[in-house]
């Protein structure tokens, strides 16, 4: 879609917030960065005042087939989302059978049992593991981690070639609304190949031995669009894409938290679970 197009969609009537968001600067060395001590990240932030629309405001509502960026209805029986051993016996399959259900793939394998993460504010962020929101701009995995990743997590005992696989991130938010740490997404469509930068996404747990994948941060482009959904409940997600593999549809939505100027003080602090699926398209 031209600029122009995008212009126009843009300005369509919808609510827009203005905050700081981190692109990454021009570096001499490849970035890197840890899940648990950000004092050791080598990151040179280039901040940045950006227009960040409300979603919920928009005339046509964004898709995963257009922006990579969908606000989904989905209730959960899990009653308790920071007990981890009711969002493992739960939470897994309610989340395969949405993206199934979103995606029309063949197939859907769901990694891991979600990660919590909280806003500054909360005595919980940096007390679990990798649980402060991320501030800085970036999107999960690399194409070859991509292919790497869908590789590992592949159906186990289904021989058919797989033609096609996308990652996704399923956000919610399980502190009311609204929360004063959103989550800001890029429409896909606006990302060049340029903005990209490949990084070492390290995840540094103590007593553990480190380890890492490559991932990718973002350097400025003023044709980024930049959204949000305003007071999410907990029975509503955000699906955005981290990679698809068909060159046909959006992929690699860039992504960071931001502080909600509009936020009255005092709220609740953002609480958060994010779980991550890949899906397969068989030939």
């Amino acid at each position: 879609m031209a600029s122009s197009q995008l212009a126009e969609r843009a300005g369509a009537g919808a609510r827009v917030v203005e905050s700081s968001v981190n692109y990454t600067a021009s570096m001499s060395v490849r970035p890197r960065y840890y899940a648990n001590d950000s004092s050791r990240d080598v990151l040179a932030l280039d901040p940045r005042t950006v227009r960040i629309e409300d979603a919920r405001t928009l005339a046509a509502a964004p898709s995963l087939g257009c922006e990579g960026v969908a606000l989904v209805r989905h209730r959960s029986a899990v009653s308790d989302f920071r007990n981890g051993q009711e969002v493992a016996a739960l939470h897994p399959v309610e989340i395969e059978r949405l993206i199934l259900e979103l995606s029309g793939a063949d197939a859907v394998v769901v990694n891991g049992t979600g990660v919590l993460r909280f806003g500054e504010k909360s005595a919980d962020s940096g007390r679990l593991n990798n649980s402060r929101p991320a501030r800085f701009i970036h999107i999960d995995c690399s194409d070859s981690t991509a292919a790497a990743f869908a590789e590992r997590s592949r159906p186990k005992g289904d021989s058919r070639s797989v033609r096609r696989f996308a990652h996704y991130n399923i956000w919610r938010t399980f502190s009311p609304p609204p929360q004063d740490v959103p989550l800001a997404m890029c429409d896909a469509r606006t990302v060049e190949p340029r903005d990209l930068v490949p990084a070492d996404a390290v995840f540094d747990v103590a007593g553990q031995p480190e380890w890492s994948f490559e991932g990718l941060v973002v350097r400025h482009n003023p044709k980024h669009r930049w959204l949000y959904y305003s007071s999410m409940t907990r029975d509503e997600v955000v699906v955005f894409k981290t990679n698809d593999s068909s060159a046909n549809e959006p992929s690699q939505v860039p992504h960071s938290a931001f502080d909600d100027p509009t936020c009255p003080p005092n709220v609740p602090p953002r609480a958060s679970i994010e779980m991550r699926a890949a899906a397969y398209w068989y030939a």
